[in-house]
């Protein structure tokens, strides 16, 4: 019988990261990957280079054959969207079933105790999930000590407002995390919207918020108009109510993301 491969695939999340460090001397022959669409944060980069020093090994970069560019024309321009998440499916799951073969694989994913969401995973019949945080009792404030012990700490765009990992254009972000995005790096903002005014040959235009275009959200007096409505949020839900890595986020309530949402595979 086969023995099987242990595969751990980061996306440059805290919850992938402290999965990794919490296996690193329980399973020593573990595969770390990470699925680099090229469209990450410089955040996610740096944070994934500190890691592989944590670690001591290096992490697999499984990029697409096949970029998001070229895609986004085979679909039509038709951006994606929680409803047309053809991004993971292509840029995600896919370089992940090939990287693995036909080989037997455990795969390694970091979803805690105290959630309840199911993961956007590979049903491949060789590929088996498992869930060591779940399964020994591990909830938001272990993954986060595991984090501040190892010396990694958070993902550093977390800085700055982000709340989660994937791309800078994830149609998972909030209003408020675009705001910082534009104003963290204006160049990534300005490629999302880039993106947006392409019309697909339908003539049809998609937006990443679905009903508000880039273009929109950033005219001064609609940025200020999310700013106070995230600061109101906030005032609101007080900081010792909320998570902890939404007061590190500065995200208030009104805007939290929520981490029960977003791709699995894109998040963690």
């Amino acid at each position: 019988m086969t023995k099987p491969r242990h595969i751990l695939s980061l996306s440059g999340g805290k919850d992938s990261a402290a999965l990794a460090i919490y296996m690193r001397d329980r399973v020593p022959e573990m595969e770390y990957i990470f699925h680099d669409t090229h469209k990450e944060l410089p955040e996610t980069y740096e944070y994934l280079a500190r890691l592989e020093a944590i670690l001591g090994k290096n992490v697999v970069r499984t990029s697409p054959r096949i970029s998001f560019d070229h895609w986004l024309k085979v679909y039509g321009g038709m951006l994606p969207s929680n409803h047309r998440r053809w991004c993971t499916k292509m840029l995600k799951i896919k370089p992940f079933e090939e990287y693995v073969g036909d080989e037997p694989v455990i795969n390694y994913v970091g979803l805690r105790a105290d959630e309840d969401r199911e993961g956007y995973i590979s049903h491949k019949s060789n590929i088996t999930p498992v869930y060591p945080f779940r399964e020994d009792g591990l909830v938001r404030a272990d993954v986060i000590a595991i984090l501040e012990d190892s010396g990694l700490g958070l993902p550093p765009y977390m800085r700055w407002g982000r709340s989660r990992s994937g791309c800078y254009f994830c149609f998972y972000q909030q209003k408020i995390e675009w705001v910082r995005l534009r104003e963290r790096h204006p160049d990534l903002f300005a490629k999302a919207k880039e993106y947006e005014e392409r019309t697909s040959p339908s003539g049809k235009c998609f937006f990443w918020m679905r009903t508000e275009p880039l273009s929109e959200l950033e005219r001064p007096e609609r940025v200020d108009e999310i700013k106070r409505k995230w600061e109101q949020g906030r005032r609101r839900k007080p900081a010792a109510n909320r998570p902890l890595v939404e007061v590190l986020a500065g995200l208030g309530a009104a805007d939290s993301p929520g981490e029960r949402d977003g791709c699995l595979i894109c998040s963690l």
